[in-house]
């Protein structure tokens, strides 16, 4: 019998359960204990670790979640690559409540998260390499996915990384704006180069849960947000299902 592939799953807001596991695993690492334990899913031969960035009861907010731990988990379990999902808000017209895209790059506007696993002198000190934060087999899969799944999704987007909790300004959105970005989150950075640094394929599917700040008359609410993700994530549900099947028959 030839031996499971294994791929990891990361949950973000709207996401912080994916069904019934056959199994939990506890994991502890010189970077501290991930957010949760992280559930297992058998589909076929792949098995799937699903890890709740924000925990289970979503107490951690973005700029206290321990990426490193949580990056780490899944490199002791020796998975093949990351799929992450994150909740943003549109920037661009592209990007509408409800829309799911594929982001091939980011901006980083974060400060005071550990976005290295060198954080010691003596350290095993990387320079990574991250033009392509990410491009790999993953990304490349979730679209081949979506397209079997009639699933319509929008392949690229530069999202801007914030610091949180609060949402952004209207002027910071103008800012972000010109430089480029076509969505807003909170959660991409540092996990995004943690995983690279690690040798780990991670690729984002991004779930665009409101229109930036100031890009409305209306005040962003979180009422509003909740609703358009609860519907947006029953497409991302069938999406990854089908990207486990595939990953688990092909791959």
């Amino acid at each position: 019998m030839s031996t499971p592939k294994r791929l990891g799953l990361i949950g973000g807001t709207g996401l912080d359960h994916f069904g019934e596991a056959v199994g939990s695993h506890e994991i502890t690492g010189s970077f501290g204990a991930p957010s949760a334990s992280l559930a297992e899913y058998r589909i076929g031969n792949l098995q799937v670790f699903f890890l709740p960035r924000h925990g289970e009861q979503h107490q951690f907010p973005p700029h206290a979640v321990n990426y490193a731990a949580n990056v780490d988990a899944f490199r002791q379990l020796e998975v093949e690559g990351i799929v992450a999902v994150n909740a943003v808000g549109g920037i661009s017209e592209n990007y509408p409540p409800g829309a799911l895209s594929f982001p091939d790059q980011l901006i980083d506007y974060t400060w005071g998260r550990a976005h290295t696993f060198s954080m010691a002198a003596g350290d095993d000190l990387q320079h990574t390499e991250f033009a392509l934060p990410f491009e790999g087999r993953m990304r490349q899969a979730m679209i081949k996915a979506a397209i079997a799944a009639g699933i319509n999704t929008v392949n690229g987007a530069c999202i801007a990384v914030t610091q949180g909790p609060r949402l952004e300004t209207a002027a910071e959105i103008r800012r972000f704006s010109q430089d480029g970005c076509d969505l807003v989150g909170m959660t991409s950075m540092p996990e995004a180069a943690l995983a690279r640094e690690a040798g780990l394929d991670y690729a984002s599917l991004c779930v665009t849960a409101n229109w930036a700040p100031g890009l409305e008359q209306e005040p962003v609410t979180m009422a509003a947000i909740e609703a358009t993700l609860a519907q947006a994530m029953i497409r991302v549900r069938e999406l990854l299902e089908q990207l486990f099947e595939e990953f688990s028959d092909v791959h």
